[in-house]
């Protein structure tokens, strides 16, 4: 039942960013042919105007078929230098008209993100969280805050120029920096003390470690009120640009020597765990439920979104970065250019999926 959910709320978010290209295809007048959601047989459609719309079996993706979409083919197999310049078409119309179609599938899941935080901010939420005092890990474990000076019982204040007040602030900071130098001020009974500490990276999960524990016995039970829409609204775009670093930041983090098959998410673990994390929510009740649904949500959302801007062929950023060049070029990259690149794409992708299926058999077998 978990991963029905799951594949129910992932389809969900494939949609709206099928959406965005629909819609701005439809504002800059290019014909869509089609309109699906998902992949694979067509299982449900109907033609309304010059739209065929579509339920398809695999709920793995989805796709904005529009006119012009062949031409490509045609261009390669006619050997052209350009391609038809039809004006109901993706490549008739001009170049930053294209690639604003283009930015439009991941604009949508930003703007998805902005939605589930406004609805997290209307409802409002309770959490549980630590004090910013910590303990010290058995002397066996490495532990850079010991190494560094600090000890047992010290509270963590700032880290850098950021104000600590919890637990979470500190993993917050921590987690996003490994193998970085970190100025940490910590309050020893009332003496304020600052030490240098090199973080640590914790190649299974990617996070950054500077060796500290919380104390379990500062546990306290936090309450956030729900707010008015507007100011929803407001504190929701600002957590959706927060998020969107902390995934930039994520990305930089697979540089550092992550093993690659744990930090990389195909989609049946990404279902897995979305339907698993809805799941125990509502268990614990409506409020916690919907809060689960709506964070995950917004961080699957801005995933699909920066994936698909990387300038890569065959994803959104691809189609972006050539319309950008025929802009400065004032001409079309040719197609049979176009064609040869697209291999690197196809290589790309290829390795992110293998790696991602790797991981996901890695995860569902340790589960066993």
């Amino acid at each position: 039942m978990n991963i029905v959910i799951g594949l129910i709320v992932l389809s969900f978010i494939v949609f709206f960013h099928e959406a965005g290209h629909f819609v701005f295809a439809k504002i800059f007048g290019v014909r869509v042919l089609s309109f699906s959601i998902g992949m694979g047989p067509i299982l449900l459609h109907k033609t309304i105007g010059e739209t065929d719309y579509r339920l398809s079996l695999l709920p793995f993706g989805g796709y904005c078929g529009m006119e012009g979409e062949k031409d490509y083919q045609k261009a390669l197999e006619e050997d052209l230098d350009t391609f038809p310049k039809d004006p109901k078409s993706l490549y008739g119309i001009h170049p930053l008209k294209r690639a604003m179609i283009a930015f439009a599938g991941p604009l949508f899941n930003f703007i998805l993100a902005i939605f589930s935080f406004t609805a997290i901010n209307l409802m409002g939420y309770e959490y549980y969280d630590l004090s910013n005092k910590i303990l010290l890990p058995e002397s066996s474990v490495e532990s850079p805050a010991r190494n560094a000076g600090i000890l047992s019982g010290d509270k963590i204040i700032q880290i850098d120029n950021k104000k600590i007040e919890s637990f979470n602030d500190i993993y917050d900071e921590v987690s996003l920096r490994p193998k970085e130098n970190l100025v940490i001020t910590v309050d020893r009974n009332g003496e304020i003390l600052t030490f240098n500490v090199r973080t640590l990276i914790n190649e299974d999960q990617g996070n950054g470690l500077i060796g500290v524990l919380a104390d379990n016995s500062t546990v306290q039970k936090k309450e956030v009120a729900g707010m008015n829409i507007f100011a929803s609204l407001h504190k929701g775009f600002f957590d959706m640009c927060k998020m969107v670093k902390s995934t930039f930041k994520s990305l930089g983090i697979l540089f550092k020597g992550v093993k690659i098959t744990n930090a990389v998410s195909g989609p049946a673990r990404v279902t897995s765990i979305l339907g698993d994390a809805m799941s125990q929510g509502f268990k614990h009740s409506l409020k916690a439920g919907f809060f689960s649904t709506f964070n995950l949500c917004a961080l699957i959302s801005i995933s699909l979104g920066i994936m698909n801007l990387l300038p890569i062929p065959l994803l959104d950023g691809g189609l972006i970065l050539f319309a950008l060049i025929a802009c400065i070029a004032k001409k079309e990259v040719p197609p049979k250019w176009q064609y040869k690149i697209q291999f690197v794409g196809i290589v790309i992708i290829a390795a992110i999926f293998v790696i991602g299926l790797t991981g996901d058999i890695k995860y569902f077998v340790g589960k066993m």
